[in-house]
């Protein structure tokens, strides 16, 4: 599929888990249910000490951009091999594929999103998230600058589209309660992966699904400017947009050197943080030929995105039981969990 620069890599975010687990079946045929090429976590200093790095791989979300800067920035610097490892980043052929291949085994890792492993879980599939790198929603409600609407309960009557996931849809009709306003009086559109031209267009009155760290600044730059408006503002639990994930088995064959990923990973945000835009440099030096970024925008986009990536006090990538609790209590109660999912169980603090 060919990729121009107005598609975010955040937009195809639909995840048909049932395919999943046939996936996932196959996966673990094929391997006798593990990678034998793994060492356990007890097995990883005798690995180092012969001087062999350990390989991982990791599948992005999308194509390269800001939010993965710390990756290259660990890669590029040396912080991998200082950790033993050398680190395969590899970039999938659609969103989809990134929890699908972590689930069946076919990559160590994978960057995904806090409700979809909660989702999956509830399907029986064996993922974990093992980082919170992303610790607050990019996905917005937007709508145009000029448009009068000043909050969501104010799109009675109106049009919101929205790209194709339950998850948006349910999203968008938290919002307009939360506000005060009737979901039933809002008029729903599946407008695909086209959020930008549906509300440039007119063709919608607002857009769910769009990204402040992209869609907002594409917008922007083609001057037409928009208001977003926070779902955690409105009902929706302040989820982590992005996560690092791990399948059960990964963490059972190893999590020593999941750990060390972790510890190098640190390392390439706190180089982000300091030095953005030599970080920005490593990154648009593995920009995807397919989709050729824009530095203007991913300059943008990382201001952005380092202090919604900040724990604070805490360690780069600590995830909160409460958070997993909170978004796990919603998708419930909007119908989008199956089954009894434990919390503690889609999560894990290396």
């Amino acid at each position: 599929m060919k990729l121009i620069p107005s598609e975010p890599p955040f937009r195809k975010r639909k995840l048909p888990l049932l395919p999943l687990l046939l996936l996932l079946c196959l996966g673990l045929a094929a391997t006798g249910c593990g990678n034998s090429n793994d060492k356990s976590p007890a097995s990883s200093a005798s690995a180092d000490q012969g001087g062999q790095p350990h390989k991982l791989t990791i599948m992005l979300d999308w194509y390269p951009n800001a939010v993965h800067s710390f990756l290259y920035a660990a890669q590029q610097n040396g912080y991998f091999a200082d950790e033993g490892l050398t680190v395969d980043i590899q970039m999938p052929a659609d969103s989809n594929d990134a929890l699908k291949l972590v689930a069946a085994g076919k990559v160590d890792l994978a960057l995904s999103y806090q409700p979809q492993v909660l989702m999956a879980r509830g399907e029986q599939i064996p993922v974990k998230s093992v980082a919170a790198i992303v610790r607050h929603p990019l996905n917005h409600l937007m709508v145009p600058a000029d448009s009068g609407i000043k909050s969501p309960k104010d799109l009675a009557g109106k049009n919101a589209g929205y790209s194709s996931i339950p998850l948006y849809e349910a999203m968008l009709k938290t919002m307009v309660k939360s506000d005060g306003g009737d979901p039933g009086a809002v008029t729903l559109t599946d407008v695909g992966f086209d959020l930008i031209p549906a509300i440039t267009t007119g063709r919608v009155d607002g857009i769910i699904g769009g990204f402040i760290n992209h869609e907002q600044l594409i917008l922007e730059k083609e001057g037409h400017p928009v208001i977003s408006l926070n779902p955690t503002d409105y009902g929706v639990p302040d989820y982590y947009e992005l996560v690092l994930v791990a399948s059960d088995q990964g963490l059972q064959n190893s999590e020593g050197y999941i750990q060390k990923f972790i510890q190098a990973a640190r390392k390439g945000q706190q180089f982000v943080a300091d030095h953005p835009q030599e970080a920005l440099n490593l990154l648009l030096a593995h920009e995807d030929a397919t989709a050729p970024l824009d530095k203007d925008i991913e300059s943008k986009s990382l201001q952005l995105l380092l202090p919604l990536m900040d724990a604070g006090s805490e360690p780069f990538g600590y995830q909160d039981p409460a958070s997993w609790k909170k978004v796990q209590t919603w998708l419930s109660d909007n119908g989008l969990l199956n089954g009894k999912v434990k919390t503690a169980e889609a999560f894990i603090n290396l």
